[in-house]
């Protein structure tokens, strides 16, 4: 492994290992991104998200509650309806988001990338 200029090999940190990874799982910075904007129903979140499977957006729901991002409320008047947002700890995600969000702006992202192939094509 190669050291720095100091003679230190590079470490990585396990509370951000942790985070990016679970961040990074697919999905779940969608499901994220739209909690930061409003709470939303099952539902909602299955049809804002592309691709994604019922047992998929359930699975992701249940690993970020149990992570305490997501918070899951049953809303007993009828119809029962169940509501999902983001905790304190979740919403504390707001400004990395941010950032990614204005990285994929600046630097396009799979999109970008598909039209400067074909100009050159």
């Amino acid at each position: 492994m190669k050291k720095d200029a100091a003679g230190h090999s590079p470490e990585l940190c396990n509370e951000f290992h942790h985070a990016i990874e679970l961040i990074g799982r697919r999905w779940t910075g969608a499901i994220i991104y739209l909690l930061l904007r409003s709470r939303c129903r099952f539902a909602t979140l299955r049809d804002a998200i592309p691709d994604i499977t019922d047992r998929m957006l359930s699975e992701r729901l249940q690993e970020l509650e149990h992570e305490g991002l997501v918070e899951r409320t049953v809303l007993p008047d009828p119809p029962v309806r169940v509501e999902y947002s983001l905790t304190p700890k979740g919403k504390a995600l707001a400004s990395a988001m941010d950032a990614i969000g204005e990285w994929a702006h600046k630097w396009g992202g799979a999109k970008a990338e598909t039209k400067a192939r074909r100009k050159r094509a």
